[in-house]
């Protein structure tokens, strides 16, 4: 990933609607959701929650598959993982660092 690339898709997650909406999308993984469920599972109204999703779908977060009538939305995790590398690419000044997480409220720390 390059700096565009991850300027532009940190900028589509720094709206509180797409963020709501790509973490439910995460949680629904690999099966995805169809806009309704969404609809109802945000309390998003539906324009509202097209033109979220058509900005999640541009910057390369959300994919869109139809089957027939219905659309099912889910998340580009390869992408976001390409994110995620691409922040921590120069982590602990090359050397590999030691990551653990607790349970409860998903808590992950990075140690060098």
């Amino acid at each position: 990933m390059d700096e565009q690339a991850a300027v532009s898709t940190l900028a589509a997650l720094a709206q509180g609607a797409r963020l709501r909406i790509f973490r439910a999308l995460v949680g629904a993984a690999p099966d995805g959701l169809t806009p309704g469920a969404l609809s109802a599972l945000l309390d998003i109204p539906s324009s509202t929650l097209s033109f979220h999703l058509k900005e999640l779908i541009h910057a390369d977060l959300v994919s869109v598959e139809r089957d027939g009538r219905n659309l099912t939305y889910r998340p580009a995790l390869p992408h976001m993982n390409a994110l995620l590398g691409y922040l921590t690419d120069h982590c602990c000044q090359g050397r590999a660092c030691a990551t653990s997480t607790s349970t409860g409220r998903r808590r992950t720390t990075t140690s060098c």
